[in-house]
């Protein structure tokens, strides 16, 4: 397997952990379990549009949000999925604070739209919407 099929197929198994645990939110243990799902989700996902990018469409992109702004300007999601995919970014960082109630419960009111988004999973899979 090759190092894209490789990061592409760890980014879809990490996107579906995440999808299959938003019940439950308001217990702290599974609302923590599902951050933790998050911040590994967001990283496998971003590193693999990184490769995607750099590999196929010859995109250079350093960081989580110049990957999603390349992915943007290639086409893979619409700018209303922009805002939240860098918001998106942004939201891992805070996580080993999960014993912050309040941003824990903000990130957490966040998942649903995060994991909708990353499942979509357009750059890791390479293909455009309508295509």
């Amino acid at each position: 397997m090759d190092r894209l099929s490789w990061r592409r197929d760890g980014a879809e198994r990490a996107a579906a952990t995440l999808g299959g645990r938003l019940d439950g939110l308001d217990d702290s243990v599974r609302r923590d379990a599902a951050i933790q799902r998050f911040e590994y989700s967001v990283e496998a996902v971003w590193k693999a549009a990184q490769l995607w990018l750099r590999e196929v469409e010859g995109t250079l992109a350093g960081s989580p949000k110049a990957t999603v702004r390349a992915s943007l300007s290639a086409g893979f999601f619409s700018e209303e999925d922009a805002a939240p995919a860098l918001e998106m970014i942004d939201d891992p960082n805070p996580t080993p604070h999960t014993c912050q109630e309040a941003l824990a419960l903000a990130i957490a009111s966040r998942l649903p739209t995060c994991a909708a988004l990353l499942q979509r999973r357009l750059p890791v899979v390479g293909v455009r919407p309508g295509h």
